[in-house]
């Protein structure tokens, strides 16, 4: 372990400053303010793109994109967000084809990978394998999501996208619907948001319902929490509509899933009885429970939220790479 790294600490109001360096590897290290900081770069970041399509603010710096699990919208974002920073990109996305296989430890693959790049992006199946790998890094780690644990960089994309949507994120009413107790892009969001003046609801099943410590955490902030299992209770009264796929590859026993899976379904017919202005959000990839008749609902937003990500993953790059 390198014992000159900065520590995990929350982040001072010299943002650009204190934002150097870092590793990002939990919502729970940010500030309202360190939150307005990164939007406002996002939204840079989104004129830049829009304008002339890149920049070369990083070039000559290389980003290590590890990922223990699959994914399409995560790792493409950030090799994206990399490359039209200027920046170059090493992908590592089968590690049964890497030295991972031979039995290698994440810290030694950790301290490989940082003599090559300058920011490594991390997803693992593994709870709290983002602070492992943060602990022996001495470059910028960025988690990609981590088990059912965090998915910090989605909780912020999310948190950037009902602000772009709505103009505002206090005073809303937030309901998030599917599998909350496994959903790490919700346990996420939900932790952004106490930081908010938000009305929070959680729709699901009940054996997936959110972990009471999250929930709990949403209290102590003094946030107003519901929970149903009934999606037709809340569609005429919420701002956001979060909703997320039930998670087949968390399931122990398949028959708890096929129980399950079908539980929402967010139709036309529904959205029908959902506010004029509003917006729709989902982390994707889904599996049935938004119709694809939805798509053209101007309040559906999964799309817009997707392209979002690669805007807040540019500036948290740029920014712990101390260019923001």
């Amino acid at each position: 372990m390198n014992p000159t790294k900065k520590k995990i600490v929350g982040l001072a109001p010299d943002h650009a400053q204190n934002f150097y360096g870092r590793d990002i590897v939990s919502v729970m290290q940010f500030s309202r303010d360190d939150l307005d900081y990164i939007v406002g770069v996002a939204d840079e970041m989104r004129s830049i793109v829009k304008r002339v399509g890149a920049t070369d603010l990083l070039k000559g710096y290389v980003l290590a994109n590890l990922f223990y699990e699959p994914s399409t919208r995560t790792s493409s974002s950030f090799i994206a967000a990399m490359e039209r920073l200027g920046g170059m990109v090493i992908p590592i996305h089968g590690v049964q084809y890497s030295s991972v296989s031979k039995g290698e430890s994440l810290p030694d693959t950790i301290r490989t990978l940082e003599c090559y790049a300058d920011v490594i992006v991390l997803r693992h199946p593994e709870v709290g394998a983002s602070e492992v790998a943060a602990r022996y890094a001495s470059k910028p780690i960025i988690s990609a999501g981590d088990g059912v644990g965090e998915h910090p960089t989605q909780g912020l994309l999310d948190l950037y996208t009902i602000q772009s949507e709505l103009g505002t994120i206090d005073g809303l009413h937030v309901a998030m619907v599917g599998d909350l107790k496994n959903g790490r892009t919700v346990h996420s969001l939900a932790r952004l948001l106490r930081l908010y003046d938000t009305r929070l609801t959680f729709v699901s099943p009940e054996i997936l319902r959110l972990p009471e410590a999250i929930k709990q955490q949403m209290i102590e902030a003094g946030r107003p929490v519901a929970e149903t299992s009934a999606v037709e209770q809340v569609i005429d009264t919420v701002d956001v509509l979060y909703v997320t796929r039930v998670q087949k590859e968390r399931f122990a026993d398949l028959r708890e899933y096929e129980a399950v899976k079908d539980a929402y379904e967010i139709t036309p017919d529904l959205m029908a009885r959902a506010r004029e202005h509003m917006a729709l959000m989902h982390p994707l990839p889904r599996v049935g429970e938004i119709h694809y008749d939805v798509d053209d609902d101007p309040r559906a937003a999964y799309f817009r939220q997707m392209e979002n990500g690669m805007y807040v993953r540019m500036a948290l790059l740029a920014a712990v790479l101390g260019k923001a």
